[in-house]
């Protein structure tokens, strides 16, 4: 499904200007990360892509539908946002109880909701969690769950906020393993530049609110004036291949 945003403003309650002005598109199917230094929008634009922000002016329309007041429920459906910290979306008692919320709350009961539940923990390969209770988990297990939350909606977009925050070298393997077999559109926020090259063939790098760079993500990187630019780095040693 894409994506359009178009002018986007936002500013918070302090006046403090937060989005001046962003425009992008994303094809449907396509995986883009969105890049940047802190403070410069990232998350805030993200927080628009679902209405959990409403924007001063500009649009947002995903699959051709805008995002107003009377189709903001059904475009949160479609769009699927995983937090930077996982225990921002676990809540319940267990695992299976937290993926089934979502679908339980658009009306799913019996088998169509154990199915979705069930499925959404297969595609992330953590079915052997459902039983267990979520603040008892690991770092990367916290992550499976969370996404699998998203999953059981079966969204059209998925939005990651920094997935690899926290992940050991093995969890954040199994992570972009797992992410890549989505047939979904993903927009992956990161500061994990390889982990953007793994993932997302286009890279955006947002800075002072707005769009200052969309390039293919090999190219991005591999010119360092423009990383540096915007405080952006590749791990010491880290060597792009041609």
């Amino acid at each position: 499904m894409n994506i359009e945003v178009s002018d986007l403003q936002f500013h918070y309650p302090d006046g403090r200007h937060a989005l001046t002005g962003v425009n992008f598109t994303v094809a449907p199917g396509e995986r883009v990360a969105l890049l940047g230094p802190n403070g410069a929008g990232k998350t805030t634009l993200a927080l628009h892509l679902n209405g959990v922000y409403r924007a001063d002016s500009g649009t947002v329309r995903i699959g051709g539908v805008e995002l107003t007041e009377e189709t903001v429920g059904e475009l949160r459906r479609k769009v699927g946002l995983v937090f930077q910290d996982p225990n921002d979306q676990l809540f319940m008692p267990t695992v299976e109880e937290d993926v089934a919320f979502g679908p339980a709350n658009l009306g799913l009961v019996g088998d169509d909701l154990k199915k979705a539940t069930t499925t959404a923990l297969e595609w992330v390969g953590a079915i052997h969690l459902a039983s267990r209770v979520p603040h008892h988990l690991s770092g990367g297990e916290k992550r499976l769950a969370a996404i699998a939350t998203v999953l059981s909606m079966d969204p059209d977009v998925i939005v990651l906020d920094e997935p690899g925050a926290g992940l050991d070298p093995a969890g954040r393997r199994e992570l972009i393993k797992t992410l890549n077999r989505f047939p979904v559109t993903l927009i992956v926020i990161t500061h994990d530049l390889p982990l953007a090259l793994e993932l997302c063939p286009r890279s955006v790098i947002l800075d002072g609110g707005k769009v200052v760079a969309d390039l293919p993500t090999p190219e991005l990187l591999g010119d360092a004036d423009l990383l540096r630019e915007h405080r952006l780095e590749l791990p010491y040693g880290f060597r792009l291949i041609d």
